[in-house]
């Protein structure tokens, strides 16, 4: 039995008029969809430590707090479908923390030299984000989760923001 990849994923919320999410978009490749930040942990990280560091290579954040773990999730990886293991985090921006940027990734990873967009969007989400990121949302907050359709799974929702003219 293959072991699974252990991840990390953020829910990064910055508190303003309405609490808003952290997320981003691969410049050059909306096929990626919206995400938030995610990605694998050091087999001697650990699981705070390896979160706050991927939301800073993925978006330059450094000022931020990890409020609480809300979940672990198993679930195959989209394309590979090999096994894996997310933990998803709460954490805290500044109010103070800029609205967008673009944010070039460094590093030798697998995002290394790639370009994300990032901004805060306010929440609930309108667009449910990429591999169903904004599954554990509704742990933070029941009024946080996606906005459904009708049937209550978001079927008629894109799952992605829709790209500017």
């Amino acid at each position: 039995m293959t072991r699974p990849g252990i991840r990390v994923a953020a829910y990064v919320i910055r508190h303003r008029a309405v609490p808003e999410l952290l997320v981003f978009d691969h410049v050059g490749t909306p096929a990626a969809g919206t995400q938030v930040p995610a990605g694998g942990v050091a087999s001697d990280e650990e699981l705070d430590r390896a979160v706050l560091r991927e939301v800073a290579e993925e978006t330059g954040l450094s000022d931020i707090a990890v409020v609480r773990q809300i979940a672990v999730e198993d679930k195959p990886h989209p394309d590979t479908r090999l096994p894996r293991r997310t933990t998803f985090f709460h954490l805290r921006a500044p109010a103070d923390t800029p609205d967008s940027w673009e944010h070039r990734v460094g590093g030798d990873g697998d995002d290394a030299d790639l370009t994300f967009a990032c901004s805060f969007v306010p929440l609930p989400l309108k667009y449910p984000l990429a591999d169903e990121q904004d599954v554990w949302l509704g742990r933070i907050d029941p009024l946080r989760t996606t906005s459904m359709s009708s049937d209550g799974r978001g079927a008629d929702i894109p799952r992605s923001r829709p790209s500017a003219p």
